[in-house]
């Protein structure tokens, strides 16, 4: 997984009807490939994974993998607040054939750090694949400290971190006190070059699913050092990465891609569509990037 970085895109699962739609699926990860991307994240919270069945999570991730055929690196998302289920989805995205996993903090239970330590250290020695972890409060309200994040990066497995704090002075933190080779990548999409120029190697990103190539060429600039052609992209991204969160993610991206004729805006409850006012916002940003027809 040392190969890890650039821009990763946290997939969405496209529905028709209520149910998983393959075929759209399997054309949105094709067209990512084609893009440039150098990764891709099935069933994490952009795909919906909260209300998707044991089932349906396990042939979303079997759907990407068959899809990648090997070409880019698939981190299937395996986290929850049961660790025995966690360790289960971990086993289970590690048979399908998934290159890594991304697990989550412990939501709504409120673990302290030591319940942390002890979550990771449990689905790191149950599963042989290597663990991004997944920090984000603002959705867990408990997060990782520094200090919590350089013990478990000791793990042999544990390789990296998608950070999602939006708190850029983490990334030099994280550098000094993890170990050697520890792999950082942002999960903001609005402070990805200001995350890689403090030391970040890439980007889980919502607004590569809208914009691949433009992701793409932007993370690559920043792995280059060439953060002026970065912080161009970033601008000509701002807009639409706006519009993408101004509603319940991720509703509004799948708009976006409804109105490129890439799958059905469907979400499933408690998320709904997006509002007239996010909406707005979406086609807006589109018009500016040329993506309408």
């Amino acid at each position: 997984m040392k190969h890890l970085k650039g821009s990763i895109t946290a997939l969405i699962t496209p529905f028709k009807d209520g149910q998983i739609d393959d075929s759209a699926f399997q054309t949105l990860v094709e067209r990512q490939i084609d893009s440039g991307v150098h990764g891709l994240v099935p069933v994490g919270t952009t795909g919906e994974s909260a209300t998707l069945n044991d089932e349906e999570h396990e042939r979303v991730i079997r759907l990407c993998v068959e899809a990648a055929g090997g070409r880019v690196p698939v981190v299937a998302g395996a986290g929850s607040n049961n660790t025995a289920y966690g360790i289960a989805m971990g086993q289970r995205a590690q048979k399908i054939g998934a290159d890594a996993i991304l697990a989550v903090t412990g939501y709504y239970n409120r673990p302290n750090q030591a319940g942390l330590i002890a979550h990771f250290t449990a689905l790191h020695d149950a599963t042989e694949l290597p663990i991004i972890i997944y920090n984000i409060p603002a959705r867990t309200v408990v997060g990782l400290s520094v200090d919590t994040l350089a013990e478990l990066s000791r793990l042999p497995r544990v390789v990296g971190v998608k950070d999602a704090t939006g708190d850029l002075a983490r990334v030099a933190l994280q550098r000094h006190h993890c170990v050697e080779g520890f792999i950082q990548l942002s999960g903001e999409d609005m402070t990805a070059v200001g995350f890689n120029a403090m030391g970040g190697r890439g980007c889980i990103s919502v607004v590569s699913n809208v914009t691949p190539a433009l992701c793409a060429e932007m993370q690559n600039a920043t792995l280059e050092e060439d953060f002026v052609t970065a912080r161009q992209n970033q601008d000509r991204l701002a807009p639409l990465i706006d519009a993408l969160f101004s509603d319940a993610s991720p509703a509004p991206t799948k708009y976006a891609l409804a109105l490129m004729g890439l799958c059905t805006e469907e979400v499933r409850l408690p998320l709904v569509e997006a509002s007239d006012t996010a909406k707005t916002k979406v086609c807006a940003a589109l018009e500016e990037l040329g993506l309408l027809n």
